[in-house]
């Protein structure tokens, strides 16, 4: 194939087969016709959409910092706050790092990520480096912006106060449910391929290439930040400057150490207090088994049944998942069925990790909004932060280990290209 030809070709991040995109319609995506994942997708409006939804989600985030966020009133005394003031609270009770990690994944990466959507898709004038820089970040901040989470956590936490008093929403808490949901939007309306072609196109590669066979088998490789095609001996992709190399190095071992790492914290976080609940001078110390009890008891099924699928069955299973896929990466050879199982496990395992943070989320909420003094409080405990911890670090393991290794031992021959599929 020459040059002209290999500006439609890519290599798929998940198994790094060579595939020929299709001429796209509006609408339509390309997927990998061996392990089903979206390579490239074509928007109308490719820039005016993406900008659109996020600067309006930038506006609701604005509006949703300035007004009361919630409220709640027992017994005659009431208590509202605003979205800015719940990592006030927890600084003012020494719990600065849980503040930090709120503020990190439910403020700044969301604004941040808006933000460089904007500037990226409106073409602003802005040096090289610094675009290739806010790209890079862009999609490497993507998997951390938590919004949504927060939001079911705030729901939950409804739920959890009914039983003790009033609950009502302020004048922000629909533009914060509008900011959740423009900035999904904004994030789906932004093709990665896309994006990178617009700020530089990609290097060229002076050698034949096979479609329907791997790049390991071929000489080349992925670059993992860009998607560009690079001879395997580069280690530096000339577009993004991005150090890569065929496969991830130490992948197995980064990720098996995250994974003890993990477990060796899951441990006590489940065994030590999350929050204490202090009410007329008695304090009530809660560990996230003894929550999804609490709830169970009063009648709430679902709430308890999300608790504790999202914070006690979703770790463990993650746990064990990530190091099934490091076993099964260990096997010598097996058939392609094998990789397609482990892939979809490894997908699972990717987009239901960060979920767990459901939790962490309901302390912040319950411990900024229910401050009445010797009546009723809830404080943050160190089970909380541990677990925050565990959540983070298998996040990390899911992230440092390499998913084409569960095909790089199966047949790697197909005879089909990917579809335009309608979305």
């Amino acid at each position: 194939m020459n040059d002209q030809q290999h500006d439609d070709l890519m290599l798929c991040p998940q198994c790094d087969m060579l595939v020929a995109l299709p001429p796209l319609a509006f609408g339509s995506k390309a997927v990998c016709p061996r392990c089903k994942t979206t390579l490239s997708a074509r928007w109308a409006e490719p820039r005016k959409q993406p900008i659109g939804y996020a600067l309006s989600a930038l506006f609701m985030l604005l509006l949703a910092n300035i007004f009361p966020f919630i409220n709640m009133r027992v017994a005659g005394i009431g208590n509202e706050i605003r979205l800015i003031q719940i990592p006030e609270v927890m600084v003012a009770e020494d719990y600065a790092s849980m503040a930090t990690l709120f503020m990190v994944f439910v403020q700044l990466i969301p604004a941040f990520c808006m933000l460089a959507i904007i500037l990226l898709c409106a073409r602003a004038r802005l040096p090289q480096k610094l675009k290739t820089w806010m790209a890079k970040i862009l999609f490497q901040l993507k998997t951390w912006c938590m919004v949504e989470i927060f939001l079911a956590g705030v729901l939950v936490s409804f739920v959890k106060l009914m039983a003790y008093g009033d609950i009502g929403i302020g004048t922000s808490f629909i533009p914060y449910c509008l900011f959740c949901l423009l900035q999904v939007r904004a994030f789906q309306c932004v093709d990665r391929r896309w994006l990178w072609q617009d700020i530089e196109p990609a290097p060229k590669i002076d050698r034949p290439l096979q479609v329907g066979r791997t790049g390991l088998n071929q000489g080349v490789r992925s670059c993992s930040c860009c998607t560009a095609i690079l001879p395997q001996p580069q280690k530096v992709c000339p577009r993004c400057y991005t150090v890569g190399y065929a496969r991830r190095r130490h992948s197995l071992q980064w990720t098996l150490s995250l994974l003890v790492t993990s477990v060796m914290l899951y441990i006590p976080a489940m065994l030590m207090p999350i929050m204490i609940t202090e009410a007329l001078g008695n304090k009530m110390p809660s560990t996230v088994m003894a929550g999804v009890i609490l709830l169970w008891g009063e009648g709430s099924y679902p709430v308890a049944m999300v608790i504790f699928i999202a914070s006690i069955m979703v770790p463990s299973l993650k746990m064990l998942a990530i190091g099934w896929l490091c076993l099964d990466a260990n096997h010598q050879s097996k058939p392609r069925a094998d990789s397609e199982r482990m892939h979809l496990i490894y997908e699972v395992v990717e987009f239901v990790g960060r979920w767990s943070m459901i939790d962490v989320f309901v302390i912040a909420v319950l411990s900024a909004l229910v401050r009445m003094g010797q009546l009723m409080s809830i404080y943050p405990d160190i089970g909380a932060l541990l677990f925050a911890m565990v959540v983070i670090l298998t996040m990390f393991a899911a992230m440092t280990f390499d998913p084409r290794l569960t095909w790089d031992r199966a047949n790697e021959t197909i005879k089909k290209e990917p579809q335009g599929d309608g979305k």
